[in-house]
């Protein structure tokens, strides 16, 4: 941990480090705050539909409104971290993201189960329970995120990198291809980039062996994301994929 930001420290098997900044229970309860308004307005405009079912039933049309009022809430939550990867509209405007405390893929389990206990977290109002946890825990983590294994982060900003220290010389084919680019920087999050360029970085410090086998595992991620064309990737080593995609994500933020 640092000694000014909670941080976590993930390792991959062939000896790659990356650093994630946690978020805080502030930041997040901001990002909650305005998730809640956004699901009560929708709840505002859906509650009329109770208007007309009291007509018929008042009794009804009110454990139709608790009814509703929970599957928005939860649903809006699990819907749009699955969809978004780990980042609701509250989220995106903090700049943070759910992710799995190991470093691997967010599973929707995990997302299913953290939201369910959403309801418990809130307990006994504003989050007590949930702030408190995030407070005592050294992760910043509710009771939510203990269950489902995840942790919060702070999305981190694209800094343009030096490619030309990454040893980038030959042209990147991709670049003929922006649609697909596009599509790239659309798909891969911020920890997935941030990998590869530590991978590539610290290129000298892996024996070759292990280089090879982590470029390999990389090179596959990404071209499971997007498919290039095959005329211009069947002669790319994994490197020189991965190097191809590290420019074409990297050279957005310059």
């Amino acid at each position: 941990m640092s000694a000014r930001y909670n941080e976590l420290t993930i390792s991959t098997p062939e000896g790659v480090e990356f650093v994630r900044r946690l978020a805080s229970p502030v930041t997040r309860f901001i990002a909650l705050a305005v998730d809640v308004m956004i699901v009560s307005s929708i709840m505002t405009l859906l509650s009329l539909i109770t208007i007309f079912m009291q007509w018929v039933s008042a009794d009804f049309a009110q454990a139709f409104t608790i009814l509703l009022y929970f599957v928005l809430s939860i649903g809006y939550f699990i819907f749009l971290e699955a969809a978004w990867r780990g980042q609701t509209v509250g989220k995106r405007m903090m700049r943070l993201r759910v992710m799995d405390a190991n470093g691997l893929k967010l599973q929707a389990s995990q997302v299913v189960l953290r939201n369910l206990l959403r309801f418990i977290d809130s307990l006994p109002f504003l989050y007590f329970v949930g702030g408190s946890c995030a407070l005592l825990s050294k992760r910043s983590q509710r009771l939510g995120d203990l269950a489902a294994g995840t942790i919060v982060v702070r999305e981190p900003e694209l800094q343009a990198p030096t490619l030309s220290d990454l040893g980038q010389k030959s042209y990147n084919s991709f670049r003929d291809h922006p649609r697909l680019e596009a599509l790239l920087r659309q798909r891969v999050p911020p920890e997935s980039s941030e990998l590869a360029m530590q991978a590539l970085r610290r290129r000298e410090e892996l024996e070759p062996a292990e280089r090879a086998r982590l470029y390999r595992r990389l090179a596959g991620y990404f071209r499971d994301e997007v498919k290039f064309p095959e005329e211009i990737t069947e002669a790319l080593s994994d490197e020189q994929y991965l190097r191809n995609c590290v420019d074409t994500i990297y050279r957005a933020a310059k």
